[in-house]
């Protein structure tokens, strides 16, 4: 026992003079810490982020000197130097970002990438990406598809009712149902374990095993579907012409608006900023947010009917394309609408419309799939003529229904009257994706994870704006700003409401005239006349018959004692001037000499 406890240094040996030669022997090694409690845990742990050394903020940083508040102001510096830290990181992690989207690359000016086949670009990719090249022919057409957010689900639904839901790169089928009723759209909600159908009255929700969850009523007949997954809400419009927004985590019907636009079967979301597109029979496009009535921007966009609409997510949201039943295809710019920024026409009439992750814009007409690339499509162009063709593919299987890009993936699914068709597409999906946004391999627990993590930052519908980065930034100054007479500076909430309709040019005359009538009123009962108006006795006394009545006034006289504004204090301190001269003047007339106020000194007065 006393080996073991000797073997663990529990009783250290008593300090001896060492020799000399094994003190040169000995390597010399650093002194341990003095603190025996942190050289102990030091190898086994770490400190936390919020103490660990940080890069150093970037030189030009707003210091917000102008707000007095410290702490506010404290709050607002350390929100801009994390908001400048992170994007300095953000320049140097795009240095480890090495999977870059490969278009197609030509070897001479001869060459074309529209002429390259499915065939061929199956033969000379990986054996994995030929997997996204799939014909799926089934009955009860025409269908239309959509993605999960990390792209490895797929829901597809046919017009006469056939619905499932399934994973497409390992084949398992999840749902499959036949309603046995019309069906024009689907979408999943939050994740692949809900998904909603818009039927031929009503929208159901679904779950993952196909169970019908929720019938909701008040979409009637629903024609497209579009689910806000930072909102939580889920938007339909229909035959009826309103647009209505669902709140899904609490069951709630947000808000519905009326277009009065009658049937509506054309609706995209802008992932930017979460507004509602919708096109409509008349050629008119209109933007929608839940806190607005109205339509947010009202466009002319086509002379026939709207039959396609999609906002380009790679920049931001600020293009969209639209096409019309006539043929026509246009691209414009969000931020100013002032015109098609690119315009042409093409075959077969109304085309679906769909951007890639990347800025590739598929148009699918007639009896084929055109696929356009930047920076053509967003150059501005004046002639009516297609911009460079980057690749074409053709569906005997007509009508073309939809057209849905596959998230993280270069895949392009097109619905059709017969099933599906899947084409591969080089350079057009997203390589790189964040694990905590939309992870392609997250497992059952990270899914909850996200789920619930989903639901605490979920962001209010009255958020939902065109431009969404006023969130968080600072009220501007207040520009209604005054003076009263000339001698101090007051913000415009804090003047008197006289003085406020006068600066925002709202004031009456009639208001205006009752304030100068008071004033006169008080001095008459004074005994004074009034300085301002130096008319004959007998047009003042009609005036004065005509408007409020005397009684009135004071009854407006007895509310306004408990109001303080400067004006109804500088009258006040006019009257009592007023009054104090008069008593003097009467003191005057009768003999009496006016009386001075006593001093201290008037006792060594001599008599």
């Amino acid at each position: 026992m006393e080996s073991l406890i000797s073997k663990g240094n529990a009783i250290k040996p008593l300090n001896k003079k060492r020799k000399r030669g094994d003190a040169q022997k000995r390597t010399t090694k650093p002194l341990p810490s003095s603190d025996l409690t942190a050289a102990s845990i030091s190898r086994t742990t770490s400190l936390p982020k919020s103490l660990r050394p940080t890069s150093p903020p970037p030189g030009q940083v707003s210091k917000h000197a102008h707000i007095k508040d410290l702490k506010l102001r404290a709050h607002l510096n350390r929100q801009a130097s994390n908001a400048a830290r992170a994007k300095a990181l953000l320049r140097d992690a795009e240095l480890l970002l090495t999977n870059d989207a490969g278009t197609i690359q030509v070897e001479n000016e001869m060459e074309r990438t529209w002429r390259l086949g499915q065939k061929e670009i199956t033969e000379n990719v990986s054996q994995e990406a030929a997997k996204g090249r799939q014909e799926l022919k089934l009955d009860g057409g025409p269908y239309r598809s959509r993605y999960t957010r990390n792209g490895r689900h797929l829901a597809i639904v046919g017009k006469t009712g056939h619905v499932a839901t399934f994973d497409w790169q390992t084949g398992t089928i999840q749902a499959e149902l036949q309603l046995q009723e019309t069906c024009h759209d689907i979408t999943f909600l939050q994740d692949q374990s809900f998904f909603a159908v818009a039927q031929k009255k009503y929208a159901f929700i679904y779950d993952r095993d196909g169970v019908e969850i929720h019938r909701l009523k008040a979409h009637l007949e629903p024609t497209r579907l579009e689910f806000l997954p930072y909102h939580w809400l889920l938007v339909s419009v229909g035959n009826t012409g309103y647009l209505k927004y669902q709140d899904t985590s609490t069951g709630n019907l947000v808000v519905e608006h009326r277009t009065k636009l009658g049937a509506c079967h054309t609706m995209t979301q802008n992932r930017h900023n979460a507004v509602i597109h919708l096109g409509h029979q008349n050629g008119v496009v209109t933007l929608w947010t839940p806190n607005l009535a109205h339509p947010a921007v009202r466009l002319l966009a086509h002379l026939g009917p709207v039959v396609g609409l999609s906002v380009d997510p790679s920049t931001g949201g600020r293009y969209m394309a639209s096409s019309g039943a006539d043929g026509t295809v246009k691209v414009w710019d969000c931020r100013n609408w002032k015109g098609a920024v690119r315009e042409w026409t093409t075959r077969g009439g109304g085309a679906e419309l769909e951007w890639s992750a990347k800025g590739a814009l598929a148009v699918a007409t007639g009896g084929s799939v055109n696929v356009y690339t930047k920076p053509s499509i967003q150059t501005s162009f004046v002639p009516k003529v297609p911009p460079p063709l980057y690749l074409t593919h053709p569906i005997p299987h007509r009508p073309l229904t939809s057209a849905r890009f596959c998230p993280f993936q270069d895949i392009l699914t097109i619905g059709h009257h017969t099933g599906l068709s899947s084409i591969l597409v080089p350079g057009s999906g997203e390589p790189n994706f964040d694990s905590a946004e939309a992870d392609p391999f997250e497992n059952k627990k990270a899914r909850r994870e996200r789920e619930v993590k989903g639901l605490l930052d979920k962001i209010q519908p009255d958020m939902i704006t065109l431009d969404p980065d006023f969130v968080g930034s600072l009220a501007p100054p207040p520009k209604l700003t005054t003076a009263i007479n000339d001698k101090r500076d007051i913000p415009f909430a804090r003047l008197p409401r006289l003085e406020r309709l006068r600066i925002e040019g709202k004031a009456e005359e009639t208001e205006i005239n009752a304030d100068a009538n008071e004033v006169e009123d008080a001095n008459e009962e004074e005994g004074l006349e009034s300085t301002n108006d130096k008319k004959p006795a007998g047009e003042r006394e009609k005036r004065r018959m005509r408007g409020r009545g005397k009684s009135l006034k004071r009854h407006l006289r007895k509310h306004r004692k408990n109001v303080i504004d400067p004006t109804t204090v500088a009258i006040r301190a006019k009257l009592e001037k007023q009054r104090e001269e008069r008593r003097i003047a009467k003191e005057i007339a009768k003999g009496g000499t006016e009386s001075k106020k006593s001093s201290a000194l008037d006792r060594f007065r001599r008599s």
